[in-house]
């Protein structure tokens, strides 16, 4: 007879719930010890494909592959036991078709027994995310900056800073709620936008760099600790500065080993012990 863990992952329904009540919690995450450390802290850990950047050292997010979405999902799926885990699906594997979609995120569930999946785009991804969610694969949309258009719109900017703008970003919000969507990101979009986002839909909205209002809000892990110093958004507050301590502890190991310092005698195996 199998022993069964009491602690039970954070449900779909369960992150719907925290529309117009406490705040969701997410931050991303890319591999198992992290997890652990993350874990009891956040309602969601996104294995976000900015794992490119922070991890790979890539210039954007274009060049992120499925393999290795999927390799970082278990990762984070064997370090966790309480949080929701949503995947994100890399450029390339879901715009073609429905069926398309589908068939790669059902492989993110199946290989990295994930929750969800999060894709990029509104309107235009409203038939995907309806596909998808009729057939057991919830979805986390995201609109508003869109990394993976980095190349179309030219680099990173904020959206709705004009009140121009805003019709299509409230279209895509109601777009993807009406799919079947469970939660939203707002990223890079104009504050007063995204508090009206938040109160005109029915499904939680999740920001960054947008509203304070939102119904949640996620950060690049690397980010919140102060390790990933090539590019900083300036809507992001460091919680720590771990590069420092990090570099710190290198040059200190570095040091003692040029100078034969380390290790110390006491523990090292096999020093002989001295003759009485």
């Amino acid at each position: 007879m199998s022993v069964h863990s009491e602690i039970k992952r954070i449900t779909v329904p369960e992150i719907r719930a925290h529309k117009n009540a406490s705040p969701v919690v997410v931050l991303t995450c890319y591999h198992a010890h992290t997890a652990r450390l993350l874990d009891q802290h956040v309602d969601i850990m996104l294995v976000g494909d900015s794992l490119g950047m922070v991890m790979h050292g890539l210039e954007n997010t274009l060049g992120v592959t499925l393999d290795m979405m999927i390799t970082h999902g278990k990762a984070v799926m064997r370090g966790s036991n309480r949080a929701l885990v949503a995947v994100d699906m890399p450029f390339g594997t879901y715009e073609e078709s429905p069926a398309i979609a589908f068939r790669n995120a059902a492989r993110i569930i199946q290989e990295t027994g994930a929750t969800a999946v999060k894709l990029e785009g509104g309107s235009r991804m409203a038939e995907t995310i309806h596909y998808l969610s009729q057939r057991g694969i919830p979805v986390m949309a995201h609109i508003g900056l869109t990394p993976q258009m980095v190349n179309v719109r030219g680099g990173f900017h904020t959206t709705g800073r004009t009140e121009a703008e805003w019709p299509a970003l409230l279209a895509d919000a109601k777009a993807v709620d009406q799919a079947g969507a469970f939660a939203v990101v707002l990223e890079g979009m104009a504050e007063p936008l995204a508090a009206r986002i938040t109160t005109e839909i029915a499904i939680p909205t999740i920001g960054i760099g947008a509203s304070p209002f939102c119904d949640g809000q996620v950060l690049v892990i690397d980010d919140v600790l102060g390790l990933f110093s090539d590019f900083t958004p300036k809507f992001v507050k460091r919680y720590a500065n771990l590069a420092g301590a990090v570099s710190e502890a290198a040059a200190t190991y570095a040091a003692e080993v040029r100078s034969r310092a380390f290790p110390a005698p006491e523990h090292c195996f096999g020093v002989a012990k001295p003759k009485a």
